[in-house]
């Protein structure tokens, strides 16, 4: 069985919840400054060497560890200077500013360097930056070579991805303790670059959201059979092209056995099981998963075959037309079903499945999967995937050469795969989003939907 693996990522509030967690244990707040300060520091070192760098500081405690990367990187013997947008408010911040010890230039009169180092405003942001620190920050990061944040690019909320204040994206950030939900939605995620992670010292840390790992797949042992390796139903329809995409996904996932139902004749490849559509197929206890909607159709014949899916204690995947489908004729029949589901809207899809539901990707898919009852695999530049009872994964950033027709279908036959050979959906929609994405990196700029295929083998291997 696989297990669901994967690094935190945080609210505001559950980042002060484990700060405080360590203030309690005796810990000072200048001490975790100092922590997370020099951890920072030390990333700065290893990815840019001895460069020029201003370190930018704002008031509260972001600017805090400004000046102790500051001080750090000069012991190193960087030249760094500080630049501030005014005094320091909270008792560890004057402390840092007191280690730094050196020139503080203002904020608007700073001059650029090699390396911006925007510790302005971090974690808890909650309104637009003054235009007396946004324009200076702007010019600023606009004129460095790279760029990096700590914790947060400034400007940022924490909590939904929203962007407040339109600063240059960065090249990187530190993000301290843990990532936060920021780093990894829209369209925030687009400003914050590649992210680090700094150990600062926390721990036990909530796991109510975290970012889809690597999966652990079991290779088959001597007694596996084409059964136990997983039976993949794949429904055909109106469009070949797609359903031959998810059935042919599914066999370079791993499945044992992929059968294409609806789809008479045969062809490349002769391991690909083709047959008539006959409802009796989906009610065959050997189907580990079934595949419906990649180019299914919106005709009278779409209906019944997905009628016919929907009525069966399999396991399903329902994508694309299937979706559009239920959007139609409503979402009512699918909380009775007792076998696991997995949705894979896209955000339109999504929207016509639940027209009034707002926020960000993460808040959508948590609440289509509350009314579903369904696993709900909300895909997009960061795809997130909600368990009806509140958990949630997001992935990192995956190539955006996935923007592409017929890379959704793909998706789906590898879906069906993994939800046939494990017992727990949500590590199956998991490992599924993480090979998917781990096949277009393999695959490369200008990939195409059929090139996703051809590289699944690769990525699957990678994880046994």
């Amino acid at each position: 069985m696989m297990t669901v693996k994967g690094r935190p990522i945080l609210t505001a509030a559950e980042t002060k919840a484990a700060e405080q967690a360590l203030f309690a244990q005796g810990v000072s707040v200048f001490a975790l400054m100092t922590r997370a300060g020099r951890a920072a520091a030390d990333i700065l070192w290893d990815r840019y060497g001895p460069r020029p760098t201003l370190v930018l500081c704002g008031p509260g405690n972001n600017g805090g560890d400004g000046y102790v990367i500051a001080a750090r990187l000069r012991a190193r013997g960087v030249t760094v200077r500080v630049a501030a947008s005014g005094e320091p408010n909270t008792d560890a911040a004057r402390a840092a500013r007191e280690l730094w010890g050196g020139d503080v230039e203002p904020l608007d009169r700073a001059a650029p360097a090699d390396i911006v180092v925007d510790a302005l405003f971090g974690t808890g942001l909650s309104r637009p930056l003054d235009a007396e620190i946004a324009g200076p920050a702007e010019r600023l990061l606009a004129a460095a070579r790279y760029r990096v944040a700590i914790d947060l690019p400034s400007g940022i909320a924490t909590d939904d991805g929203a962007v407040l204040t339109s600063l240059p994206a960065v090249d990187c950030t530190v993000a301290l303790g843990a990532l936060k939900r920021a780093h990894r939605l829209l369209p925030a995620v687009a400003r914050c670059g590649a992210v680090v992670v700094a150990d600062i010292g926390l721990h036990d840390l909530p796991r109510g959201v975290i970012e889809i790992a690597r999966p652990a797949i079991a290779t088959p042992g001597f007694e596996a059979n084409k059964y136990t390796r997983g039976k993949v139903l794949v429904v055909a329809g109106a469009m070949p092209g797609a359903t031959m995409l998810s059935a042919l996904a599914a066999q370079r996932a791993g499945a044992g056995y992929v059968e294409l139902v609806g789809s008479e004749g045969s062809g490349v490849p002769h391991a690909l099981v083709r047959r008539a559509w006959d409802e009796a197929a989906l009610a065959d206890k050997r189907v580990g998963a079934i595949v419906i909607g990649p180019g299914l159709g919106a005709d009278e014949a779409a209906r019944a075959r997905l009628d016919a899916a929907l009525a069966t204690d399999r396991p399903l995947v329902l994508d694309a037309d299937a979706l559009s489908l239920l959007a139609k004729q409503g979402l009512d029949r699918l909380p009775d079903r007792i076998a696991p589901m997995v949705l894979t809207p896209h955000m339109g899809e999504y929207a016509r499945l639940f027209p009034d539901v707002e926020g960000s990707a993460l808040d959508k898919a948590r609440e289509g999967a509350r009314r579903s009852g369904a696993i709900l695999l909300l895909k997009g530049a960061c795809t997130v995937i909600a368990h009806p009872d509140g958990r949630a994964m997001i992935d990192p950033p995956a190539p955006a050469w996935l923007a592409s027709a017929g890379t959704g279908d793909v998706l789906a036959g590898v879906l069906g795969t993994m939800l046939a050979q494990q017992d727990d959906p949500f590590a199956a929609a998991a490992a599924a989003v993480w090979l998917h994405a781990a096949a277009a990196r393999r695959a490369g700029p200008l990939l195409i939907a059929d090139d996703l295929v051809s590289h699944l083998s690769a990525a699957v291997e990678s994880c046994l």
